[in-house]
């Protein structure tokens, strides 16, 4: 093991490892999510999410404090994020967890994602990073969180009554902030963008 998780061999780095535990958390919350009635798979998608989410944090403070940033994580790093929340976000829909005018916030929060996905790739084009900023980093939080109480849904109720509006209260805040920092990359990312 100590020989996988190696720095002369950026792809099993321990930063990379946790990026790809992360996308293999994908489909099994996922899987989880499709019996929102059996109360003990709302807990174990939420408990394999929140770990998914934790890693978020992690592997990139590994990456800088181990100096094992890579090319290969810079790459997985958003899409492992951007995977497992328009995959919950589409679940908690189809679940009917999210419902009404709230589809709203996960739409704005989905379409907010390829937005940005599709403004890094046009700027990679041209060499140009687009770094994250700190009100994008508290978006994405805000949205984490969000995600977490709405994951656990009526299970939650038991154990926190009010659990499904704090959710819905933070997908709205979630969807707030990611109107703003959209329209605030869409304007630095314009500025790249000949007439």
């Amino acid at each position: 093991m100590a020989m996988l998780i190696s720095s002369s061999n950026p792809r099993w780095s321990l930063p990379n490892l946790l990026t790809y535990g992360r996308v293999v958390a994908v489909p099994i919350v996922v899987g989880l999510m499709f019996w929102p009635e059996e109360y003990w798979m709302r807990w174990t998608a939420l408990g394999i999410y929140a770990v998914a989410a934790i890693t978020d944090f992690f592997d990139g403070y590994l990456a800088r404090a181990l100096s094992q940033q890579s090319t290969l994580g810079r790459m997985l790093d958003p899409i492992a994020d951007k995977l497992i929340v328009s995959a919950c976000l589409m679940m908690l829909v189809a679940n009917h967890d999210i419902t009404g005018f709230s589809i709203w916030a996960a739409i704005v929060i989905l379409c907010r994602e390829i937005l940005v996905s599709g403004m890094r790739e046009f700027l990679a084009e041209l060499r140009v990073g687009l770094p994250v900023s700190t009100v994008a980093k508290w978006k994405t939080t805000v949205q984490l969180l969000s995600l977490g109480f709405l994951i656990v849904g009526p299970a939650g109720e038991e154990v926190l009554p009010g659990n499904i509006a704090i959710g819905t209260t933070l997908l709205w805040m979630a969807a707030i902030l990611t109107l703003y920092t959209g329209w605030d990359y869409m304007r630095a990312g314009m500025k790249f963008v000949e007439d």
